[in-house]
């Protein structure tokens, strides 16, 4: 019996995991006061808030006073490149990105240029890569930040940040080095504090939390300037009202996430091969776009082009079997033209054209994926 779908659209988001939405309702019902107000109610809220900020520190490695909550991976990656490239201005004026980062940076770094700072966006090669040696090559004493995601939402490329880090402060030890780990949080084992990362961005949809929940780690010592003003949440880092059942949501979500990550690892690795070994001897003319597996590749993720098809066609005839994917990342999904980062890879614009994406989450089983690669190889013979 088929299953009733096969949801393999895990980069975009994530179905919340049962529990998460169980202790939402909860705090929703039980702990709603303001977590700034000093009555009892309020205190309550705020023990909640804090045991979620210590839930997040000990996943990541570090202290819970180094947590800023926010809205979203998108809020984390502004308030990390805005407000630490406004407040040390003084040091410098220049910045360093990649040409391949999700548009949550790549449009900060373009209004920083608006505003006087230059700018290095660097080329990785033809499979994603950053090459360490042309990073270093980039930084001179006036680079006050550099912005390298750990693993690329479209392709699944996972950079060496810990090696990057390295290299690049060797060459100015004054540097911030700031990590989208949106893609990576809760899949991969990433340590901030130990990796040489002083600021990282993850996002509570992407590993089974709530949708508006994100957190930045910004290490002890670094002053940034905020982006909203109103009121001494977060440090005076990020004014509002707390929203206390997102953020137990997410603490919860991100240690169900975390537990067993290495069997996690071998299973999405295993489902992507299975994935893969099912559909490339029947279309041998497929490309897989960015690194195909090893220590490269994300496990999760699958970026494949059928050159001279259509990748909306193949998710639209894909959605009638109930198989759902993306030809790229959701944030681009009403935009004409080429995904940025598959054109960064030298893609031709046939296989540009033809590419879809494929992500998976610990939710998916061995069945899923042999009923969705069946669905897909009947869905290329067709289209062909």
């Amino acid at each position: 019996m088929p299953p009733a779908e096969v949801y393999l659209d895990n980069s975009a988001t994530t179905p919340v995991f049962p529990e998460v939405i169980a202790a939402m309702e909860k705090v929703m019902r039980e702990e709603y006061g303001n977590p700034s107000s000093l009555h009892r109610r309020g205190s309550g809220a705020d023990r909640m808030m804090e045991m979620a900020r210590q839930t997040i520190a000990e996943l990541l490695c570090v202290s819970s006073e180094e947590i800023i909550f926010t809205s979203g991976g998108t809020e984390s990656n502004n308030l990390a490149i805005m407000g630490i490239a406004r407040r040390n201005r003084r040091r410098g004026d220049h910045l360093v990105t990649t040409l391949i980062e999700h548009s949550s940076i790549l449009e900060p770094f373009q209004q920083l240029e608006k505003e006087g700072f230059r700018v290095t966006y660097l080329l990785p090669d033809e499979r994603g890569l950053v090459d360490p040696a042309k990073a270093v090559a980039a930084v001179n004493s006036d680079t006050i930040l550099v912005s390298i995601m750990h693993v690329n939402n479209e392709i699944g490329s996972l950079q060496p940040v810990s090696r990057l880090a390295s290299a690049i402060k060797a060459r100015n030890p004054r540097l911030f080095f700031h990590v989208d780990a949106v893609q990576s949080f809760g899949k991969l084992p990433l340590h901030p504090g130990e990796a040489g990362i002083d600021a990282l961005s993850i996002s509570a949809h992407k590993f089974h939390g709530p949708r508006g929940m994100g957190a930045l780690f910004l290490r002890r010592g670094i002053h940034i300037d905020p982006l909203l003003y109103g009121g001494g949440h977060e440090r005076g880092l990020r004014a509002g009202t707390e929203n206390t059942p997102g953020v137990v949501g997410m603490a919860l979500a991100a240690r169900l996430s975390c537990r067993d990550q290495q069997q996690k690892i071998n299973k999405l690795a295993s489902l992507k091969e299975r994935m893969l070994a099912a559909v490339e001897p029947v279309n041998p003319w497929l490309k897989v776009n960015g690194p195909r597996g090893g220590e490269e590749a994300a496990p999760h993720i699958l970026n494949i082009s059928f050159p001279g098809l259509k990748g909306e066609l193949i998710l639209h005839a894909l959605e009638e079997h109930k198989v759902y994917i993306s030809t790229g990342s959701a944030c681009h999904s009403n935009k004409k033209g080429p995904s940025h980062v598959l054109q960064a890879l030298r893609l031709d614009e046939r296989s540009m054209e033809g590419a879809i994406r494929i992500s998976l989450s610990e939710q998916n089983t061995a069945e899923q994926i042999d009923y969705a690669a069946t669905a897909l190889n009947k869905v290329i013979a067709e289209l062909s």
